[in-house]
């Protein structure tokens, strides 16, 4: 089995389809969607009709539940954005994603932990530091799901921990905004370095699984250009860049 990876494509059209094409000669069984599909000031209309072409495994993240359910005066600008631009067959479309799933009987999707789609599975944020987290604060986050393989996004970058007697958790990275900037639960940044589109391919082998990391150069120039007329210098800085814009 496998299985090509994707998560946090945040309506970046341009970024999906570069890893579509890239992975379509990598002979993968399943492509699944860890979610965060469409929220962004580039594309999220186009981005939708794309994902729902496309035959993939596909759960909500949290930016995927706030596009449709935030009242208007919490919602970020983002979300509203997207919201503004989705037609009934988008939004219906949102909603039908579940928060989780299983596919290969052992493999569990996930967008942040199993139990919420806000927290990071395998990051500490602190005061001081945004950092990686232990094995056993990662174990308590995953809590006792059976499966060999856990799959996570949300933090946009990419990771493998082994844990000691547990599954192998693995996040592609992003594929659509490879930097950014928040102040939850404490302020942070996330940073990858480098524009590239992300994504992964998780293999079972006879020993277990294991995981391929990919980056995919495509037009982050024209990405950054098109948040930029639509007022978002803070996400042209990072589709540019693979950095957040200094504070």
């Amino acid at each position: 089995m496998r299985l090509a990876v994707l998560a946090d494509i945040h309506g970046n059209l341009a970024a999906l389809d570069a890893v579509l094409a890239d992975l379509a000669g990598r002979g993968v069984d399943r492509i699944v969607d860890l979610g965060d599909c469409l929220s962004g000031p580039l594309w999220p209309d186009r981005t939708a009709d794309r994902l729902m072409q496309v035959q993939a495994v596909t759960i909500r993240g949290n930016h995927d539940r706030q596009v449709l359910d935030d009242p208007p005066e919490r919602i970020g600008p983002s979300d509203r954005f997207t919201r503004d631009r989705l037609n009934e067959a988008q939004r219906a479309w949102l909603r039908s994603l579940p928060p989780t799933a299983v596919v290969a009987d052992d493999v569990l999707l996930c967008h942040g932990a199993p139990d919420s789609d806000l927290t990071y599975l395998l990051e500490e944020v602190t005061k001081r530091a945004f950092h990686l987290a232990g094995p056993e604060r990662i174990a308590q986050r995953i809590g006792t799901v059976p499966e060999g393989l856990v799959l996570c996004g949300h933090s946009h970058l990419p990771r493998l921990v082994s844990l000691p007697g547990g599954p192998l958790v693995v996040n592609p990275g992003s594929v659509g905004l490879q930097a950014y900037s928040d102040t939850a639960p404490h302020p942070h940044r996330v940073e990858t370095g480098s524009p590239h589109a992300r994504y992964a391919i998780v293999e079972s082998t006879g020993t277990g699984w294991q995981a391929t990391f990919l980056t995919v150069a495509y037009d982050w120039q024209a990405a950054a250009a098109t948040a930029a007329a639509a007022g978002r210098e803070d996400w042209a800085h990072a589709l540019a860049t693979g950095y957040a814009p200094p504070a």
